[in-house]
């Protein structure tokens, strides 16, 4: 299967550079895959396509302040370290501004000695494995020095740094925002809880990997970054007495679906922590899920590949070119779809 088969051309202006106010008027293109009928609704229309007894399996990650500049302890040179994944306690891989001056054994000063961190190893990837020493709770520090990242294709500063953190987002961890659950307010939520929808969380701790474009020639040679996740028991008690009962698991963004998809191989969602380098791309069969609540994605990303899964390539391809020709908003402050 060959990677540009995922490919299409994007007009630049559709790429949304701020959030709509409020968070739940974005855009909302309903996707049948079975007939591929598409209809054009506003965000909070969701509620009418939800029904009791549903099962809404959320991704409660947060994002941290990921990006963190600093100076070498010898010479003062400014350093970016960007946070992408905690291996261990104090122990990150991380990428490095300038690359090829961050050799194994450098030291990088913080707020003047408030945060130290040490190049441990090169990795095959040309990122960087990085041990830090500080005192008090590593957590706080990185909340007080750190900037959280935004993405490459959003060239404007954000005004409100909130906007680009989900409304239920708890678990610190993710480099990058679960950007599906982006259009939910605190009363869309309460209307669906009133309702009778069941909202569920797991986690999934979002890598920068998730984002980036497939650069292999055939799809199946692409090999996914590892992330952690976590299902809790009662998560997994919900999410299955769902599907016992017959009701629709319905997963908000493509990381939720990952957990789902990991977590639930067997046919019936396990508990737990671990970790997942789950690449699903067609073929694939699912197992848990029955829709899924999903953003516009980039040309040739893995998470293009994953709806590309799950409702078929032409019916997706179809959805973007009318998403297109409508003008909807794409990427990660853009407008929604939901497959179903």
């Amino acid at each position: 299967m060959k990677t540009a088969e995922f490919d299409y051309k994007l007009p630049k202006e559709l790429i949304a550079q701020d959030p709509v106010e409020p968070r739940d008027s974005s855009r909302l293109m309903i996707v049948y895959k079975k007939s591929g009928a598409i209809e054009h609704r506003i965000f909070r229309d969701i509620e009418e396509y939800l029904h009791p007894g549903d099962c809404l399996v959320i991704n409660d990650t947060k994002v941290i302040p990921a990006r963190l500049k600093g100076k070498k302890a010898v010479t003062g040179g400014q350093v970016e370290i960007f946070l992408l994944a905690e291996v261990d306690k104090d122990l990150w891989e991380a990428l490095v501004k300038p690359g090829r001056r961050l050799r194994p054994g450098t030291q990088v000063i913080f707020s003047g000695g408030r945060l130290t961190a040490k190049i441990e190893k090169r990795l095959t990837g040309g990122e960087r494995l990085v041990s830090f020493t500080y005192e008090g709770d590593f957590n706080s520090i990185i909340e007080g020095l750190g900037e959280v990242p935004l993405p490459p294709y959003i060239e404007k500063p954000l005004k409100r740094i909130d906007r680009y953190q989900t409304i239920y987002a708890r678990d610190w961890g993710s480099v990058a925002a679960p950007t599906a659950g982006l259009h939910f307010t605190p009363e869309l939520m309460l209307k669906l809880e009133k309702k009778g929808v069941i909202v569920t969380a797991v986690t999934l701790r979002v890598g920068i990997d998730t984002f980036r474009p497939v650069r292999e020639e055939n799809v199946e040679d692409h090999e996914m970054h590892s992330e952690i996740y976590s299902v809790s028991p009662d998560a997994a008690a919900v999410i299955n007495e769902a599907r016992e009962r017959g009701n629709r698991v319905i997963a908000v963004g493509t990381t939720s679906v990952r957990v789902l998809e990991t977590a639930g191989e067997s046919g019936s969602v396990r508990p737990g922590t671990s970790s997942t380098k789950l690449f699903i791309y067609p073929g694939f069969k699912f197992n848990i899920i029955d829709a899924i609540v999903t953003n516009f994605h980039l040309p040739k990303s893995t998470l293009l590949i994953m709806i590309t899964a799950f409702a078929g390539r032409e019916v997706i391809l179809k959805a973007y070119k009318e998403a297109i020709k409508e003008k909807y908003r794409f990427y990660s402050f853009g407008d929604a779809m939901m497959i179903l």
